[in-house]
């Protein structure tokens, strides 16, 4: 679950990988000793591993699918990453239910798609616990169910899980911060979570702590905000008071970040790193700019569901994930937590969402 988190992309590089390899075959065969006859069997043969693409149009597929509200940067993306990447395949509908944070509405719109007989419902769930029974319904009526980010109950409330990775989310924050301290003994690293009553800020935070030991450091102010502009800042005001200095601080997310930072130059602070979460535009901007505290983000994907959409379509296209030998789609697909820095940033930019 994440809160106003294969990178995405990943069949189009496996699809650039292969023309780059169609590209080179072809030179290749151009200045070889090979025969005319070679030649040719090699170029039908590029040509049919090109035809062979999961891009390929097949069979058309109805997807439904519904989110929460878009009240926030990362869940606004999470809905326009799913239709641009429905929008790429002529053989995929995606029927769209309006963002709803009313769980009795969301059970509701997911009755609609069984009704409806959709081919495969990808939910990114308000509330796991309390969709899991209707998600067990749809996938009792043979609709597929992939499930996004905040987990149902029980597994078998669907066929594939895609999810973040909160807790690696807090061990690629931590392993950062101690690249920039190291073991200086008198280190002090601040934390602003999220909500602390959520199992995903637990997790960072868990996560954080744990990579920190690794160092020899730990977290010695902590503060808890609400993934809000408004409680970032204010919760970044309260810690600039109780810590009059700082040597490294991790904000678990990019979305009260902005208030955060807000909070920072307001109390004219700049003597310490500050690492972000989720992976925001505006965030990145920051890092590119390199003049202030912001030197990082670390990566929750906004684009869980575009993987969603994918995914559901090779299922329900029988293919399967092209460079795995299983011939199946597997049931869960976790998605790494990179760091992102000056020196990276421009290889996240594309798939960044605006706070």
């Amino acid at each position: 679950m994440s809160l106003p988190s294969l990178p995405t992309g990943r069949p189009a590089r496996l699809l650039a990988a292969l023309t780059a390899g169609v590209a080179f075959l072809a030179v290749t065969g151009c200045t070889s000793n090979a025969s005319d006859d070679d030649k040719a069997s090699t170029k039908a043969d590029t040509t049919q591993a090109a035809a062979g693409s999961n891009d390929e149009p097949g069979d058309k597929v109805v997807i439904g699918f519904s989110a929460p509200a878009a009240d926030h940067g990362w869940m606004g993306s999470i809905t326009a990453s799913a239709k641009a990447q429905a929008d790429k395949y002529d053989d995929v509908e995606l029927r769209v239910a309006e963002g709803t944070n009313d769980v009795n509405l969301q059970i509701s719109q997911v009755e609609t798609f069984i009704n409806d007989k959709v081919d495969a419902i990808v939910l990114l769930p308000f509330d796991g616990a309390a969709m899991t029974p209707v998600a067990l319904k749809a996938m009792q009526a043979g609709i597929p169910v992939i499930n996004v980010d905040r987990e149902f109950d029980d597994p078998n409330a669907a066929r594939v899980t895609v999810l973040g990775d909160n807790y690696g989310m807090g061990v690629s924050a931590g392993q950062y911060v101690c690249d920039q301290i190291g073991d200086k003994k008198d280190a002090v690293v601040a934390e602003i979570a999220g909500i602390d009553s959520l199992p995903l800020t637990q997790d960072r935070s868990k996560g954080f702590k744990d990579a920190l030991a690794k160092c020899g450091q730990n977290v010695d102010n902590r503060v808890a905000a609400d993934f809000t502009v408004e409680g970032g800042e204010k919760a970044a005001s309260n810690l600039m008071q109780a810590a009059p200095h700082i040597d490294a601080l991790w904000n678990h997310d990019d979305d009260q970040g902005v208030g955060v930072l807000a909070a920072i130059q307001n109390a004219n602070r700049d003597e310490f790193v500050m690492v972000g979460g989720a992976g925001s535009a505006n965030a990145m901007r920051e890092i590119q700019k390199g003049d202030g505290v912001l030197k990082a983000t670390v990566i929750y994907p906004s684009t869980q569901a575009a993987d969603g959409i994918r995914l559901a379509r090779l299922l329900l296209q029988s293919k399967s994930m092209s460079d795995m030998v299983e011939v199946e789609v597997p049931r869960k697909v976790q998605l790494f937590a990179p760091v992102v820095t000056k020196d990276n940033v421009d290889q996240y930019m594309s798939s960044a969402f605006e706070s």
